[in-house]
């Protein structure tokens, strides 16, 4: 009977409960709303379930019988431990503890030891230790017993960390814990390159399959490690430059998803769709790493790699965007590489029809116009690499001629066939049909044509070319106004200064090989412009200081050029450009300005096939042997040439090399020499002698040497052939400093013959 009232009174521990989730954390989803919805009837026991007790029985014991029942649990232990000590006979005693210890609960008890403890004695760590457990016999409730393991946790903590500075790491170990490092690091590395190769062979065996491979390579381009983002980009670029169609995806619309097509098809489109949503996010995060030091380089060469590659493709406008936004960046290569993609895009229009580079030239356009003209000469530079074909005017032209024929003999053979089929509702009707259809198929084929409409091709080019030329005339109005801005402020300027105009040389280039091209209705205002720019009349001397002495030769080269291509149309007087001419070869500087500019002004105004009055032709003689004796080997070379081609074109010139006591042979009009005059017309170089040959003959450069001996030389020479057919633009080039081997220096026998 004891023993069935002891297994009644035995308390059965309740069911561990669930874990604690709030009820905003409960997501009830709507399926199974549905079923319970769907199978109420089943679901009816949940409605009559006694919660309380079901309460009352998992939270008997958690409230307020919980330290009772750890006070039952421990009187079972001390129940079972008196008994231990009663059956072993080895348990005495001590003789230190001979009389009973009262616990706080008023219980007597005596402490007890084993046979072992006599060995303790002489141990203070038994001691230690058995004072531990005489100590762990008093029981400490719940929270005391947490308090004091957080306590011991919290102790064994700061001892860790005081213990920790003490143990000193030998500079072994060290060096083994940075290679181990350096190993886990490299073999990480390795198995991402290993990762992104076979992702990508994948992807170029079977794009259709491995679709999703262009996600996991995208994925990884958000490492954080700078060389497998970078070696990621350019992996997704090498895979879209093969991936990517020849045509422009489009997705199909909401009808057409709900149309019922093949697998074939299904499996294209998710191919298509999937293809482009990557790219559209490979693209985003290019435009968000450009912006980064970093990753600069890396984003702009994928940038453009892909406008080069696929200019037709989808997203074309913001690839052009972040290009041109970059084209005048002041780092060089970014710089180089967006002015390579639109030279490239200009000159290959056979990938996009020519639709890429209305866009760029309009977008350039803009972007002069926004920063006011101040941007890198490369910006505009780009333009030089357009070409127009002229051909397209002529074919419209024949078209229009053929097209009106084709109108009337449709219309007569329409006729005729109405007329024939009057009597007839169901031949009409199948006429109607065949020619709506013959209309359909030729409007599909010119969809699909490769080559563009010649009309539509044409009225590309129109646009590309007027947006050229705004931009031109703009940068040219926007100097105009900004020197005489200057001029009005008082702006302390100086020809040597750095170029406050850096679109103006590139413009100039422009116009001087687009000329041909230029409306005759722009063609005067255009003349006007270059005069005041070039000029240095006294309407204008503050504008012409302003521009450097190359800018000014370009002014004159462009004039001389608009003039060359259209001769038959145009009617003006060029005189004011020789006057500049005549005044500002003394302002030029070697080293400061350009050589190429000056002897290419002096081909173009000079050389060519135009006949020059006597007065300034011997001007201009005269000028160029006073500058030869100023400048450099290669400028005085350009000059001499450019002197020996007026002085054989212009008989009467060569009087300037006789030594008469009062000049020249002939005087002209003006009979005194005057080396200060502006005008070369009046400044009476009859009357002088080119006593600056004397002096040249004796230039250290034995090119120059030779070429004013044969000039004084000249009525008696016979062999004057070679050098009447040099250039100045090649004598300058041959005998430039740049090119050292041009420099000969003659032998010391030579020179002792040429000073003696």
């Amino acid at each position: 009977m004891v023993a069935k009232w002891k297994q009644k009174q035995r308390i059965i521990l309740p069911p561990e409960l669930p874990p604690e989730v709030s009820e905003d954390e409960i997501e009830v989803s709507d399926e199974d709303r549905d079923f319970v919805d769907q199978n109420r009837e089943f679901a009816g026991f949940l409605t009559t379930l006694d919660t309380q007790s079901i309460t009352k029985h998992v939270t008997r014991v958690a409230d307020v019988k919980e330290d009772a029942l750890e006070a039952l649990y421990e009187k079972r232990l001390k129940r079972k431990s008196l008994q231990k000590e009663k059956e072993d006979p080895g348990i005495q005693v001590d003789r230190v503890d001979a009389l009973p210890v009262k616990t706080l609960d008023g219980q007597l008890y005596y402490r007890t030891a084993t046979k072992a403890s006599k060995a303790s004695e002489n141990d203070p760590t038994e001691e230690e230790a058995s004072g531990a457990a005489d100590k762990s016999i008093v029981k400490l409730t719940k929270a005391e017993r947490r308090a004091k393991l957080k306590k011991s946790k919290k102790e064994a903590k700061k001892q860790g960390k005081e213990a920790e500075p003490e143990v000193e790491q030998t500079p072994q170990e060290a060096v083994l814990a940075e290679v181990k490092e350096d190993l886990t690091a490299e073999e990480a590395f390795e198995s991402k390159k290993n990762k992104l190769a076979e992702l990508g062979i994948a992807l170029l065996a079977d794009p259709t399959s491995n679709t999703k491979s262009l996600k996991e390579i995208l994925q990884i381009c958000k490492d954080n490690n700078h060389a497998i983002v970078k070696l990621g980009l350019l992996s997704l670029l090498a895979v879209f430059k093969d991936l990517i169609p020849g045509y422009r995806i489009r997705l199909p619309t909401e009808k057409e998803l709900e149309m019922k097509v093949s697998k074939d098809v299904k499996k294209m489109r998710f191919y298509e769709s999937t293809l482009l949503s990557v790219y559209k996010a490979y693209l985003q995060k290019l435009a968000a790493l450009e912006k980064q030091s970093s990753f600069q380089h890396v984003a702009f060469r994928c940038i453009c790699t892909l406008l080069d590659a696929a200019p037709h493709f989808n997203y074309r406008e913001s690839l052009l965007g972040v290009v041109i936004r970059n084209i005048g960046s002041p780092d060089d290569v970014i710089r180089k590489l967006c002015c390579s993609t639109i030279k490239s895009l200009f000159t290959n229009e056979g990938k996009h029809g020519g639709e890429a580079t209305v866009e760029a030239v309009r977008l350039i356009a803009d972007h002069v116009k926004a920063h006011n003209c101040q941007l890198h000469p490369d910006s505009v530079e780009v333009f030089l690499s357009l070409s127009f074909d002229e051909d397209l005017g002529r074919a419209a032209r024949n078209d229009e001629k053929h097209k009106p024929q084709s109108k009337k003999s449709k219309k007569k053979k329409h006729y005729e066939e109405a007329r024939q089929l009057k009597e007839n509702d169901k031949k009409r009707s199948r006429q109607e049909l065949l020619t709506k259809t013959r209309e359909e198929v030729a409007a599909d084929y010119k969809a699909v044509a490769f080559t563009p409409d010649v009309m539509e091709r044409r009225g590309m080019q129109t646009e590309a070319l007027s947006a050229v030329f705004e931009t031109y005339f703009r940068i040219l109005k926007h100097t105009m106004h900004s020197s005489t801005s200057r001029s009005e402020a008082n702006a302390s300027l100086s020809t040597g200064a750095s170029e406050p105009h850096p679109l103006l040389a590139p413009c100039l280039k422009g116009l001087g090989k687009f000329s041909h091209l230029i409306d005759m209705d722009f063609m005067g205002d255009l003349i006007n412009y270059l005069k005041k720019l070039a000029s240095g009349g006294s309407d204008s001397e503050n504008t012409s200081k302003c521009l450097t002495v190359s800018e000014r030769f370009r002014c004159s080269i462009v004039a001389f050029t608009v003039m060359k291509s259209n001769l038959d149309a145009l009617n003006v007087d060029l005189q004011d450009f020789f006057v500049q001419l005549y005044n500002i070869i003394l302002e030029y500087r070697p080293g400061r300005d350009q050589g190429e500019v000056l002897a290419e002004a002096l081909k173009m105004m000079l050389c060519e096939d135009r006949q020059h009055d006597m007065q300034k032709a011997a001007a201009f003689v005269k000028r160029l042997a006073t500058f030869s004796l100023c400048s450099g080997s290669a400028e005085s070379m350009a000059a001499l040439v450019t002197l020996k081609h007026l002085l054989l074109k212009n008989v009467k010139c060569r009087n300037l090399l006789e030594n008469d006591a009062g000049g020249g042979s002939v005087s002209g009009s003006v009979a005194k020499y005057h080396p200060y005059a502006s005008d070369p017309n009046l400044s009476g170089a009859l009357a002088s002698v080119l006593w600056e040959l004397n002096l040249l003959t004796q230039h250290y450069h034995p090119a120059v040497s030779s070429m004013a001996s044969s000039i004084s030389s000249m009525n008696a020479a016979t062999n004057q052939v070679y050098l009447s057919t040099i250039s100045p633009q090649q004598a300058f080039t041959d005998f430039s400093l740049e090119r050292p081997e041009s420099f000969k220096p003659p032998s010391e026998v030579t020179l002792l013959y040429q000073l003696g």
